[in-house]
């Protein structure tokens, strides 16, 4: 909410006269002397482009993070603000009482703690990098106080302790989000109401390619309406450490996190990785049993303090409890408590932001691989590229060592009244499974398990512990296989092609059967309905007629995954991966729902051969942009080109319209880079789907969705020459040493 008029105004002086004594210490601090030089260097600046780009170009790596700091804010002011106060454990003190829950949470994990720790534990090179970088946060705040919501502003300043405590947040937001039962949604709050991650990573060797240069592709999907993951697109150049890196972070961290340089590349998607477990403890005498004894938790008393309707400021009593397993974070319905035991939160690994920074200064697979065998990065499987032709999978991340059990006996609450069930360890980089240079030429990641990431595979399931990973393929990554098992050689402009395929896998599947089906049935609509389905191409592309009641039908029959039983008149076979599973089960079932979603068309457009686009519409909030869509959600129509139109109900994508009877895009592609690795340099085309920026005055707030609707991609334009002609603005950076 902002304030208007003199109440506004007399926030803001205010927080600037708290704020100014400790903002010009730090940037005086940081600032010393400058540089000596017996010539002059090229200005330290940001330039932004077109796009709302910032190519920051400076001397030093702590004027980078200054630059990288300030672009941040300039950018997503507001909600690196809600971010960091989230972090810090002290949401409900800033805002009030709605944000209770949330820093119950983060004081019960111990997210700010690890903020403190962990800033406590970085080399000093990186504290300067990261206090340069708060130091950006803090100046845009002083120089541009009116364009940030009062209320938000309270957090200020920042430090570099913010920063670790809000990487924290947002791994064990990935780590957690959807575990069942759910802890928390996309934004880190409790309980999920957020679509779960996926995305697309794709690395081709230059075997497989038109020109012999090794091919990259980053396609994260997240949701788009989510804080904590929202993407920041910038370049990073620091002349004095021959540093030149391009890519994307998620707002408020420091560091790129899919980025690629001239000499070599990397992309995330989310990995089927369990670092996450809940353990449901047997209360007894005040403790609880674990080993035929009883065991008093840990406590510790904290006070949250909680903002009032009239600004006053109410204490909350806060008893943390711990057990041998963990921080207690729930309750069941019978009673017992369960606690929480998260890879690097429970044995303290703080090096994330350090070791991503060090994968985008890398310059050779032996240096890419250093920074990965560290293993601080929690989960996220890395597809990765280079100059020199080699490409890589790995399914990356802290895996526990685990003493039995199989992934799914994992995903649920296990007895936490046995040691028998404890893990104390991780998995070495050598224990992963990993796959470097494959004769097939590619490898690629669609949030499978890593079994099938490139074909012919050779990692085979059964040489890796039962618990590591499930066995299945979803229908978006038996079409990513499809794909890349194409004859064609792979061009930018092929690789570009495969990335926007819209085909949907799942009608290839099923549509014949339900065709029959319907024709059989004598269901008048039902034929109707059939009538339009035969004369569709079974794409997602926006004049595709005949789409949009499959997809009704479709997001409602079809649970969302390949492993659903009794849908499929032939499941899933790991003997058979890329062609099952096949056909319906219950066909009579099948032709019932699909009158229900031709009803449900009827009444929405008055025709069942509505253009795809006409009511899948790109839209973003805040912003009056309304086109016509493409693409579709991955699962279970098994598309690559994802996203996903209607809304978000039980935590899931519900195919359901909003009031004006039209599908609103909610969450897909976000950050796409597609990258080509040349002897000297690297070139790329690149999209962030709703735009670089989140503040409501910004001009680039949904402003790429056009290129969205035409199936576009921009250059990436990475030097001072590329840029001429394409800069809307440039900012100057203090000179830092």
């Amino acid at each position: 909410m902002r304030l208007q008029g003199a109440a506004q105004l007399s926030i803001v002086a205010g927080l600037l006269v708290a704020l100014l004594p400790s903002l010009v210490a730090s940037r005086e601090a940081l600032a010393g002397p400058a540089c000596a030089s017996d010539s002059p260097s090229p200005p330290a600046e940001i330039l932004w482009d077109t796009w709302g780009v910032p190519h920051i170009f400076a001397t030093t790596l702590p004027e980078v993070a200054y630059g990288y700091g300030w672009a941040q804010m300039h950018n997503h002011g507001n909600r690196l603000l809600r971010l960091y106060g989230l972090a810090r454990g002290q949401a409900a003190e800033y805002w009030g009482e709605q944000y209770l829950a949330s820093d119950r949470l983060m004081r019960q994990m111990g997210i700010p703690r690890a903020g403190r720790d962990g800033y406590a534990a970085q080399t000093p090179e990186f504290r300067r990098y990261l206090d340069a970088f708060a130091a950006g946060v803090n100046a845009y705040a002083r120089e541009h106080p009116y364009s940030l919501d009062p209320e938000l502003a309270r957090v200020l300043p920042i430090d570099g302790a913010d920063l670790i405590a809000h990487t924290h947040r947002v791994l064990f937001t990935f780590l957690a989000a959807g575990h069942q039962p759910p802890l928390v949604d996309f934004e880190g709050l409790p309980r999920t109401d957020r679509p779960g991650a996926g995305s697309n990573g794709w690395a081709i060797a230059p075997a497989r390619s038109a020109n012999g240069r090794s091919l990259l592709l980053a396609n994260p999907h997240l949701p788009w309406d989510a804080d904590l993951a929202t993407h920041f697109e910038a370049q990073l150049v620091a002349t004095a450490d021959d540093l030149d890196v391009y890519g994307t972070t998620l707002a408020g961290m420091p560091v790129p996190v899919i980025a690629f340089n001239d000499y070599l590349g990397w992309t995330h998607t989310v990995n089927t990785l369990d670092g996450f477990d809940l353990y449901e403890l047997i209360l007894a005498d005040g403790g609880y049993l674990f080993d035929g004894a009883v065991r008093p938790f840990e406590t510790e008393e904290q006070v949250i303090r909680v903002r009032q309707s009239d600004g006053s400021l109410r204490e909350e009593p806060l008893v943390v409890q711990r057990s041998v397993h963990g921080p207690v974070v729930a309750e069941t319905p019978d009673g017992h408590l369960l606690a929480a035991r998260v890879v690097g939160l429970i044995d303290q690994q703080h090096g994330a932001l350090q070791q991503w920074w060090d994968m985008a200064r890398a310059r050779s697979l032996d240096e890419f691989e250093a920074a990965l065998r560290r293993l601080q990065i929690p989960l996220f499987m890395v597809l990765y590229a280079d100059r020199e032709g080699h490409i890589l999978s790995l399914f990356n991340g802290r895996v526990p060592v685990r003493p039995s059990g199989d992934f799914w006996f994992w995903t649920q609450p296990v007895p936490g009244d046995t040691a028998a069930t404890l893990w104390t360890a991780v998995h070495s980089y050598e224990e992963l499974p990993k796959v470097v240079d494959p004769p097939s030429g590619w490898v690629q990641n669609a949030n499978s398990p890593p079994w099938y990431t490139t074909v012919p595979s050779p990692l085979d399931p059964d040489d890796y512990p039962p618990y590591l990973a499930p066995r299945f393929l979803s229908f978006r990554e038996q079409r990513a296989i499809a794909l890349l098992r194409s004859d064609t050689p792979f061009s930018l402009d092929a690789l570009s092609a495969a990335r926007h395929s819209n085909r949907l896998l799942l009608a290839d599947r099923v549509l014949d059967d339900l065709l029959a089906a319907a024709r059989a049935s004598g269901r008048g609509l039902a034929r109707e309905a059939a009538d339009a389905l035969a004369a569709w191409d079974r794409t997602a592309d926006s004049d595709s007629r005949g789409g949009v009641v499959f997809a009704l039908w479709a997001m409602s029959m079809f649970p969302g995954d390949v492993l659903t039983p009794n849908v499929f008149a032939i499941p899933w076979n790991p003997a058979d991966p890329f062609a099952t599973p096949d056909g319906l089960a219950n066909p009579e079932q099948a032709v019932e729902q699909l009158e229900r979603a031709a009803s449900t068309l009827q009444g929405l457009a008055g025709t069942l051969d509505v253009p795809w686009g006409a009511l899948n519409r790109l839209r973003r909030e805040g912003t009056d942009i309304d086109l016509p869509g493409n693409g579709a959600s991955g699962e279970p129509l098994g598309t690559v080109h994802v996203i996903h139109y209607g809304a978000i109900l039980g935590g899931q994508v519900a195919y359901t319209p909003a009031p004006d009877g039209r599908f609103p895009s909610i969450a897909g592609e976000t950050f796409v880079a597609e990258v080509e690795f040349g002897p000297a340099r690297a070139t790329a085309r690149v999209l962030l789907a709703y735009g670089n920026a989140t503040q409501p005055d910004s001009p680039h707030l949904g402003d790429q969705l056009a290129l969205v609707a035409r199936q576009e991609m921009r250059p990436a334009w990475r030097t001072r020459a590329e840029l001429q002609g394409h800069v809307e603005a440039t900012t100057p950076i203090p000179r830092l040493s």
